[in-house]
């Protein structure tokens, strides 16, 4: 009865895991490839493999294997790590304002134009 419960409890934990590794790969399938190289990570095609090998890890197998602890793993690194630095560094998924916060309309690539002075 009480190993029942705990599968339960196991399997219910392992769909939060699968939905936050597809999240991760949608999201890094939508970055734009020059992100990850200004913001001095890997490349976009090593986090998609990696983040694609950790949603098909999470679907196969059971969430005591080793191998989905290793996905989660790499799922958190690229949602800590990573995508705060692309989105630093301009890699927006077709927001607007790609990662700026308001600004006017004079405002230039480089900073607020003012006029020649």
């Amino acid at each position: 009865m009480l190993m029942a419960g705990f599968d339960g409890l196991v399997a219910m934990l392992s769909i939060p895991l699968t939905v936050f590794a597809c999240f991760a790969l949608v999201d890094a399938f939508i970055r734009r490839e020059d992100a990850f190289r200004a913001a001095d990570k890997q490349t976009k095609p090593f986090w998609l493999i990696i983040l694609g090998i950790s949603l098909v890890v999470s679907l196969i197998f059971p969430l005591l294997s080793f191998l989905p602890i290793i996905g989660l793993i790499a799922v958190i690194v690229y949602f800590v790590d990573v995508r705060p630095a692309i989105r630093q560094a301009g890699g927006g998924g077709g927001g607007g304002g790609r990662g700026r916060s308001g600004g006017s309309s004079s405002d230039g690539p480089y900073g607020p134009y003012n006029g020649g002075r």
